[in-house]
């Protein structure tokens, strides 16, 4: 039997076991980590390769130590970051991207490039929009 996952890439409508839109479904809160702010930023700069905490601080331009704490810890319990705490002194930690997050971050990146590449059309249709409202 095919699978509903093969089924909904080819656009073709059967009841999926989980659904993004369903206001219940655990996917919903997956994607809120993988695709808020710091969520996509970490998984971006980690597929760059392994790093430890305050590495990862100084490349996430402008994320709190507070939000990248909780940003690493949801991305870890949703299975897309690795944690490594060593038993050193002082203690060493070093994140690094599972199979899946390295999945997910190749997408995200794909994304990212894209809106880097347009953003002189973004910046033009914001610039339009804001002219017509001041009008």
């Amino acid at each position: 039997m095919e699978s509903a996952v093969r089924t909904a890439e080819r656009g073709e409508s059967e009841d999926l076991a989980y659904s993004v839109f369903a206001r219940n479904c655990p996917s919903r809160g997956t994607l809120e980590h993988v695709t808020g702010r710091w969520g996509a930023l970490t998984l971006g700069v980690l597929h760059e390769g392994t790093l430890r905490f305050n590495e990862l601080r100084r490349r996430v331009d402008g994320v709190s130590e507070k939000m990248l704490s909780q940003t690493l810890q949801a991305l870890e319990r949703d299975g897309l970051v690795h944690r490594d705490a060593q038993p050193t002194n002082p203690p060493r930690v070093d994140y690094t991207l599972t199979p899946l997050g390295r999945e997910v971050a190749e997408r995200l990146l794909t994304l990212i490039h894209f809106m880097e590449g347009r953003m002189d059309d973004v910046l033009e249709s914001r610039e339009r929009y804001d002219e017509t409202r001041r009008a």
